[in-house]
């Protein structure tokens, strides 16, 4: 699955060097924050605005939007078409949405019930669970840690999708064939990997006994509640009419796309939900793992799932353990993004706060950046910042050219039109180019930037970093906690 690749984020700091070893979780310090009211009760009349706009600006063909507080569902709403040729709204309470790499959540749980079972041990070679072997990197073995904060030093891979359900592989036989090439040592570099996820999936396969979609289906599922979620693939007969069309744009048109499939790597993404669903899963993480008469973990697994484990840059966010850390204090969020090829999504938690929401779009290749602006949109209203004071001391300048991103398949040529372009732009500003959008960044410390914009007030506002080595320069995107970019060109 594509991860959220979002250069619009959350200005945050972290504390650890390049390459360092892998930390033990830094529990984070918590404080209750409080949730302005009077914003609070207007969101849905906001989020209806963004979303008006949306429709009509942005390829948006349906969405839903879910938001939590105090334990309580604050609103769940649906918008556009879930079928645009045949006129069929979005159902709120009914529409299933492809939650894409946020999947991956229930895939975390389901390794921490394991954990907590006593049968997965984090600091563990993986190759202990496995049936077949996973190479070292110059004596160092992938830690089942390692997958947690997407470290395991891994290539990127290629065919997770096929076209025809006939095509499927048990994703157990796809790990096998795909074992991905090593390229530096586990626990030093954050690059994403879709096959370290659905490597965890199998783990809690192997060690349970159960198949992994029959395993969620009763120890996640079932106990919240979450009737009408689904790792298989295809869907239920049942459910095929409530599955939202995905959609391609062609002579300006919504295209509808056949039924995506990604079983291939079914841990790492072929979740389908409906937003009360994901709400209810919200509600358990933010009451400790519990809802209701349910527990699906301890109170001591959702705060390591919440936790620090590695960062890339001294002073961006990194990865939480499974989460992705979105801002690290006043207050702190941790979430993640998800896209398949027509459904864009993204789940957030503010655990000081007690809040959550969870987004899903679907429609043309705007969707993706909707999805990416309503989340921002939500947060700024709710957690509001201001710019970063602008940097007027003397600084080096930064090392620019081409950057490329760590997270690739290294078995293929690297593609320089998806290279990040850092040019100096004045004193304490550079611009950015990447895939053909520019971009302004102003200096708020040394090696440090934050992203120009006109956009409503209360931001949030991306902030990058140079750091690394002179042999090896490296810049990083808050935005983007889970990979890092390498300097390729000067």
């Amino acid at each position: 699955m594509k991860s959220m690749h979002r250069l619009t984020g959350l200005a945050l700091a972290l504390t650890l060097l390049a390459a360092p070893a892998l930390p033990a979780a830094a529990a984070p310090t918590t404080q209750a924050v409080s949730v302005d009211r009077a914003r609070l009760a207007g969101l849905p009349e906001f989020i209806d605005g963004v979303m008006a706009q949306q429709l009509a600006t942005r390829e948006v063909a349906g969405a839903v939007v879910t938001v939590v507080h105090k334990g309580k569902v604050v609103l769940t709403r649906g918008y556009g078409f879930a079928d645009v040729a045949a006129g069929t709204p979005v159902d709120a309470q009914k529409t299933l949405f492809r939650p894409g790499s946020v999947s991956k959540l229930i895939t975390w749980v389901a390794l921490m019930q394991q954990v907590e079972q006593g049968r997965v041990d984090l600091d563990a070679d993986v190759n202990r669970y496995l049936d077949y072997r996973i190479p070292d990197f110059e004596g160092a073995p992938v830690k089942v840690r390692h997958l947690l904060s997407h470290s395991p030093g891994m290539s990127d891979v290629g065919d997770l999708t096929v076209d025809e359900v006939g095509k499927l592989k048990p994703y157990s036989e796809w790990l096998k064939t795909h074992v991905p090439t090593r390229h530096w040592a586990p626990g030093t570099e954050i690059s994403y990997s879709n096959y370290g996820a659905a490597l965890a999936g199998y783990i809690v396969e192997r060690v349970s006994g159960e198949p992994f979609a029959d395993y969620v289906d009763r120890h996640v599922f079932a106990p919240l509640g979450m009737r009408h979620s689904f790792f298989r693939e295809p869907l239920p007969a049942a459910v095929q009419p409530n599955m939202a069309t995905g959609y391609k744009v062609k002579d300006g048109r919504l295209v509808a796309e056949p039924f995506e499939l990604f079983s291939n790597v079914m841990p790492a993404g072929s979740g389908s939900a409906t937003a009360p669903d994901m709400a209810r899963f919200m509600l358990a993480m933010l009451g400790d793992g519990k809802l209701g008469a349910a527990r699906i973990l301890t109170p001591q697994s959702v705060a390591l799932l919440e936790s620090n484990s590695l960062a890339n840059a001294p002073r961006l966010p990194g990865m939480a353990h499974g989460f992705m850390v979105a801002r690290d204090s006043s207050p702190r969020m941790v979430g993640h993004g998800g896209n398949t090829g027509d459904f864009h999504s993204y789940l957030l938690l503010v655990p000081e706060a007690d809040l959550g929401f969870f987004v899903s779009t679907t429609g043309g290749p705007g969707s993706y950046g909707a999805r990416t602006e309503l989340s921002d949109a939500i947060i700024g209203r709710l957690f509001p910042q201001a710019p970063a004071p602008r940097w007027t001391g003397p600084a080096a300048a930064p090392q620019v050219g081409a950057y490329r991103m760590n997270r690739r398949d290294y078995s293929k040529p690297g593609r320089p039109e998806y290279d990040v372009q850092v040019s100096v732009a004045g004193p304490h500003a550079l611009t950015i180019v990447n895939q053909g959008k520019t971009t302004a960044w102003d200096q708020i410390g040394p090696g440090l930037y934050e992203q120009v914009t006109g956009a409503r007030a209360g931001g949030p506002y991306d902030r990058l970093e140079f750091y690394g080595t002179p042999d090896d320069p490296r810049l990083s995107f808050a935005s983007m906690p889970h990979v890092t970019y390498h300097l390729v060109k000067p």
